[in-house]
């Protein structure tokens, strides 16, 4: 499933598609859904939104497209008018005078106001998202040091959308291993320093993955682009101690970490 900076980076493409032009075609799948088609033609996207993993967009009539892919959902960009050929189910085409977003397979889409959103038991559950730039160390290391999270384990914390939206496998495999830290830690065993490790490693991760991921640059590659340290790396050496990196399972997900340096 994608994670936070995977449906940040979707919708970056979804903006610059769409945003800020008037749509001239919207179409959506499902019954309840029909009655926006043609009071949406004629408004505008103004922006998109991610909270963790669900997607929302902004319209300039006040209204809002909630959205959560799940395991199968995907977004397209396509020229205006083009319908491609796929096997998947299309759910929503919203289509501007030269481009169109269209979305395949999802079936958790809601439009709401904005009394809606505020309600939205998804969005209400969900804690603050990694890539809101707003969201800080300190803020990370309060909720870490909360009654709510501070007692469970991290290899079950980190895929908890309740504590950071955005969070997902990959990223806390390689949170865990760049804070030096094993996963069957609890933040209320942590020390100071630690503790400070961690919760900027929560962020630094999903923030960099989402700057830089899959981005190729010779001259930058030591540390500056995302690479996976752990992650898929299982029998081979840690890059920082010279362990073999092992891969167990961790609540009911596949876990790499180094037993060298991750203590």
């Amino acid at each position: 499933m994608p994670e936070g900076p995977e449906i940040r980076r979707a919708a970056d493409k979804l903006e610059q598609a769409v945003a800020g032009k008037p749509l001239t075609r919207v179409w959506f799948a499902f019954p309840e859904l029909k009655p926006f088609e043609t009071a949406l033609v004629g408004q505008r996207v103004e922006r998109l939104e991610t909270r963790g993993k669900a997607l929302l967009t902004h319209f300039s009539s006040g209204l809002t497209l909630y959205s959560h892919n799940q395991l199968y959902g995907v977004w397209r960009v396509v020229k205006a008018g083009e319908e491609p050929q796929t096997t998947r189910s299309l759910r929503v085409r919203l289509e501007t005078a030269d481009a169109a977003v269209l979305l395949y397979s999802a079936s958790d889409i809601e439009m709401l106001d904005a009394n809606g959103v505020a309600a939205h038991a998804f969005l209400q559950r969900v804690g603050p998202d990694v890539l809101d730039m707003s969201l800080t160390v300190d803020d990370v290391k309060a909720r870490l040091l909360s009654p709510r999270f501070c007692r469970r384990q991290f290899s079950g914390l980190l895929l908890d959308q309740a504590f950071l939206a955005g969070l997902g496998n990959y990223l806390r495999v390689e949170i865990l291993w760049l804070a030096e830290l094993a996963p069957r830690h609890k933040a209320v065993e942590l020390s100071e320093p630690q503790l400070d490790a961690l919760a900027a490693a929560c962020l630094s991760i999903p923030r960099l993955s989402y700057q830089t991921r899959g981005q190729v640059d010779e001259n930058k590659h030591h540390g500056a682009l995302f690479r996976f340290e752990v992650f898929h790396r299982a029998g081979k050496k840690c890059r920082r101690c010279g362990e073999i990196i092992e891969k167990t399972t961790l609540s009911s997900r596949p876990f790499y970490g180094c037993p060298g340096c991750q203590k």
